[in-house]
């Protein structure tokens, strides 16, 4: 049964009361003024430097027509995607997800993009089960290889588990596969590190413990330094591309300074970027980005800590891993944009800028993410329809069904998680 219109009414009026109580204009002054007095560089409670500027703090502009029409400063780019199932538990008890991750190039390798990493992992309480762990294998006349992992025995958190091992190993053990073919800059459809495993250490302590303790999840983050590593060797720059940050670590320093009232960093720089109009429309032109930024805040400083300890000799400088970025704002869809990359590939300020104008120029060309990360989201993503057949088709192997409860009933099986 919908609402009645005079409910309708009511919650309207509801909301006229909420706005009454928030003034954009405030909050858009507030965000220049911490943009402005607070990043540079920015403080934590210990007095610790959590972030800081690379070269000149501030913000800037460029035409969109114009930086459309700039000629790339990377010829050729590879991008990197992974996409899963989502975790699904069976009536026999087994929590399974499987993930395949896929490159792509422009301009386009059509054998590349035939490649695949697929890691199915397992989660079972049933200690007398068994199953074939064996290393990677070959399949599809070589052009993939897949493998089984089975997943850490947990009491709770068993589909966070299974999903991070699928989706983290594939991504990594692929770019390391294919890091050879890539001439030019590889952009990662996502953070440059497995953000998803890393803020278990702020979110639970039986998390916390598996990815310090267990070499399942120390193995897989080493890949990610391993990629860093071997890209330094062939210098040329890896990158990630981050279309939807919930990231909060900024504003959780601000709100101590000012009283941040922003949801998350990326309403922040949404409030320090956009720029209205006499009507208070966009100005949807230009593309505003701001500078680079070393950042140890939250998820991005837990690799530099010392928290995780590795079973992996480093080799560069502990400081040319950190995580650097700067922010796109495209008001044209008033979306914004993080782009990464390790401290080691943006130290100097000519590789810096020339990142900058690539990805400028790819966000006002494609009006979204970079064409080679676009592609291989295309490639890596599993569709509604091929998630229910790989799903079918494990139910009949075990010869059991899924386990559902009434929300599958009510709503239909749920093909998003928070993880």
């Amino acid at each position: 049964m919908t609402l009645d219109p005079v409910h309708v009414d009511g919650i309207a009026d509801l909301a006229t009361e909420v706005k009454t109580a928030v003034d954009e204009t405030d909050q858009t002054e507030l965000a220049e003024r911490a943009f402005a007095e607070f990043l540079d560089p920015l403080y934590d409670s210990d007095g610790s430097v959590v972030l800081d500027p690379l070269g000149e703090h501030g913000k800037h502009k460029v035409p969109i027509a114009d930086i459309a029409l700039t000629d790339a400063p990377f010829p050729t780019q590879h991008g990197l995607d992974a996409g899963t199932i989502n975790p699904t538990t069976f009536k026999n008890g087994l929590v399974i997800d499987v993930s395949q991750a896929a490159m792509a190039a422009v301009p386009s390798d059509v054998d590349l993009h035939r490649a695949r990493s697929i890691v199915m992992t397992v989660h079972t309480n049933d200690t007398a089960a068994s199953f074939d762990e064996t290393d990677w294998r070959m399949v599809d006349e070589g052009y993939a290889r897949r493998r089984i992992l089975r997943a850490p025995r947990v009491d709770r958190h068993e589909q966070v588990v299974v999903h991070a091992l699928a989706l983290y190993l594939a991504e990594s053990e692929h770019a390391l596969q294919q890091s050879d073919v890539v001439e030019d800059l590889l952009v990662l459809d996502g953070p440059i590190y497995p953000t998803g495993l890393l803020k278990w250490v702020e979110r639970d302590p039986e998390l916390e413990r598996l990815i310090i303790e267990r070499e399942e999840f120390t193995d897989v983050i080493a890949n990610y330094l391993d990629l860093v590593e071997t890209f330094v060797e062939r210098d040329i720059p890896l990158a990630g591309f981050v279309k939807n940050s919930a990231s909060k670590a900024l504003t959780r320093e601000l709100r101590r300074a000012v009283g941040a009232p922003w949801v998350n960093d990326q309403d922040f720089f949404r409030r320090v970027l956009e720029r209205p109009d006499e009507n208070g429309d966009p100005k949807t032109d230009t593309l505003t980005f701001t500078g680079w930024y070393r950042s140890r805040a939250g998820t991005d400083g837990v690799l530099a800590d010392g928290t995780i300890e590795l079973d992996k000799q480093r080799e560069l400088d502990d400081e040319d891993y950190e995580v650097t970025f700067f922010v796109i704002y495209d008001p044209r869809d008033d979306l914004i944009y993080r782009v990464e990359a390790p401290y080691v590939f943006t130290r100097e300020r000519e590789r810096r800028e020339a990142l900058t104008t690539q990805f400028l120029g790819a966000v006002a060309r494609e009006r979204g993410p970079p064409l080679a990360v676009g592609k291989a989201d295309e490639l890596a993503r599993i569709d509604r329809q091929g998630k229910a057949t790989i799903r079918r088709r494990i139910e009949h192997t075990f010869e059991t069904g899924q386990q559902t409860d009434y929300n599958d009933k009510r709503w239909g099986p749920a093909e998003r998680m928070d993880l």
